[in-house]
């Protein structure tokens, strides 16, 4: 079900060709400083366009989000897909230890925002099959493969969706430890499968890698106005690659190849940017009471797209005995970095012990700078 289609109004604001605006080698920025004339000019521009925005949100260009639709069904886990209870199919990914290998432990794990389970699998996950994990990734609605690609589907549709996931896993292995492990969008998403209304039984253990905890309050008053005016005037504008310089890892092949894959996604709707906020601040709202089960979260020094020190607040409110990883450096995307293999065998060693040092040290780099003022 589509819960907010726009309205003709909002379909007709905005030419296609305008839905690319932000700066970039096809559309770059004016050169050198601006004249008197041009900043007046420029502000008269400003005001007119915000007023036009204010008079599209008050048409009802509300933002476009596609839940799961009535239960018909029990979910079921296919060999290619997380059946869900509406009937959607989530297309599911997954990677075995070698031949011979006994799996000693199950892993669920999270894609995310514009990545898809596919390419999520591709590179730390391999370590972690060497040593007997088998990992299971599907694509959360909206993103890759599945349903309603680049629509948001909702926080309590994405929680649900997780959490029947942890529980046909649990069913399908019921031998083995089953661990829970969500990447940015996909840690916020983790929170809230193990805490919101449709939760699942705990997992045996938690891992959230770089997660996404920005919160309303973390971007202020301000920030959260604009975006609410975008994402209710003008929600099918699309941002490009463009749109920002921020690097997401020290792996080029791996960004080189999620810029040429064909299911990640490229130009993000105002609309989804805006449910992505809904989603961390909920989940953020969560941490005091998350998790039970032991959790390791996971942080690179050098991550710019969910900020340490936008993230520190949040991590000091989770429980006392929650402990953190920090790598320096590590960036956003840590099991694709050049610290992959020291993320992938810290991970191994909290699975066989949550209590034992890391490996890596990362623990004890994490709990200084958590302590620090």
């Amino acid at each position: 079900m589509d819960r907010a289609a726009p309205p003709p109004l909002c379909r007709r604001a905005m030419p296609h060709r305008m839905r690319r605006i932000a700066v970039s080698p096809a559309n770059p920025a004016p050169p050198g400083p601006a004249s008197p004339g041009q900043a007046l000019l420029r502000r008269a521009l400003w005001g007119h366009a915000l007023l036009g925005l204010a008079l599209l949100a008050l048409a009802g260009c509300a933002p476009r989000v596609v839940p799961a639709g009535p239960a018909v069904l029990s979910p079921a886990l296919a060999e290619d897909a997380i059946v869900a209870a509406d009937g959607a199919r989530l297309k599911l990914h997954r990677r075995d230890p070698p031949a011979g290998l006994p799996p000693r432990a199950v892993l669920l794990a999270l894609h995310g925002f514009n990545d898809h389970a596919g390419n999520f699998l591709l590179d730390g996950f391999g370590r972690l099959a060497e040593a007997g994990v088998l990992t299971y990734a599907y694509d959360h609605r909206g993103f890759g493969a599945s349903p309603n690609r680049t629509l948001w589907p909702g926080e309590e549709t994405l929680a649900a969706d997780a959490a029947a996931a942890l529980r046909l896993l649990r069913e399908r292995h019921p031998g083995l430890p089953l661990f829970l492990l969500g990447e940015s969008m996909g840690a916020a998403v983790a929170v809230l499968a193990v805490t919101g209304p449709a939760a699942a039984a705990p997992p045996d253990g938690m891992l959230l890698m770089a997660p996404a905890f920005w919160s309303y309050a973390a971007i202020g008053p301000v920030a959260k106005g604009a975006f609410w005016l975008l994402a209710h005037s003008l929600p099918a504008l699309a941002f490009p690659p463009g749109a920002g310089s921020i690097t997401a890892s020290d792996n080029t092949a791996a960004l080189r190849r999620f810029s040429r894959d064909p299911l990640t996604i490229k130009d993000t709707r105002i609309d989804a940017a805006w449910g992505l906020l809904g989603l961390m601040d909920g989940a953020t709202a969560r941490l005091a009471g998350c998790c039970a089960p032991p959790t390791l979260v996971l942080q690179g020094a050098k991550d710019r797209v969910a900020p340490p020190s936008v993230t520190r607040g949040a991590l000091r409110g989770m429980r006392p005995e929650t402990r953190l990883a920090r790598y320096g450096e590590g960036w956003h995307l840590l099991l694709r970095d050049g610290v992959s293999d020291s993320v992938a065998e810290d991970i191994l060693s909290w699975m066989e012990d949550p209590a034992r040092a890391l490996p890596s040290g990362a623990d004890a780099v994490g709990a200084a700078w958590l302590a620090e003022p």
